[in-house]
């Protein structure tokens, strides 16, 4: 697992090695989604939600992203992450840490996110979506999405579930772009609604 490319290309990220819990994307599908994502990339405010090993988050930071933040609730994620953070951070600015934010949230509970003394972004232009396979989480956290003021007019939403599952076309707010499937994974891409 690695950072595929920008200004921390070929940082070798930890893994959780056989972790159930934790389950990275495959760095194949992860140079897929970065080639549909492109140039929205730079300067983009990214939101990471079951972030997991935090590689999407890293990849999108070392791609030109300004902040990410990370939200994961399990102790080895949040471990992971922190490492993988420090990683991509050896031999850069300062000030390049306060681009990268964690936060221990359990997301079953909803996205009443706490950012605590740091600033809150109006709305995220990025937001990643790799919950446990198979457990409604994806489509659950999706409909909290759609209820939440997290979007903004150019929001792109990507959700990573098994390419076993179905999710819907269509939100109350939000509507299905574009799908995508590599092997036993898939994507979906979300963006609001005009009537929103």
């Amino acid at each position: 697992m690695r950072i595929i490319s920008g200004q921390a290309r070929g940082r070798t990220l930890y893994s959780p090695g056989q972790s159930k819990i934790i389950r990275p994307t495959a760095d194949r599908a992860k140079e897929a989604i970065f080639s549909i994502i492109g140039e929205r990339i730079i300067s983009a405010l990214v939101l990471d939600l079951f972030a997991g090993t935090g590689a999407l988050g890293l990849e999108a930071w070392s791609r030109g992203a300004k902040q990410i933040v990370f939200v994961d609730h399990h102790v080895k994620s949040l471990e992971l992450i922190k490492r993988n953070c420090s990683t991509c951070l050896q031999n850069m600015s300062p000030a390049a840490e306060e681009e990268l934010i964690i936060i221990r949230h359990d997301l079953r509970r909803g996205l009443n996110l706490n950012f605590g003394k740091k600033p809150v972004p109006p709305s995220f232009d990025l937001i990643f979506l790799d919950p446990p396979y198979g457990q409604g989480l994806a489509e659950e956290t999706l409909e909290n999405i759609n209820k939440s003021d997290l979007c903004g007019p150019n929001t792109l939403i990507i959700a990573e579930e098994s390419s076993g599952e179905k999710l819907p076309e269509s939100f109350s707010h939000l509507i299905l772009s574009d799908h995508r499937r590599y092997g036993d994974t898939a994507f979906w891409f979300y963006t609001l609604k005009e009537t929103r």
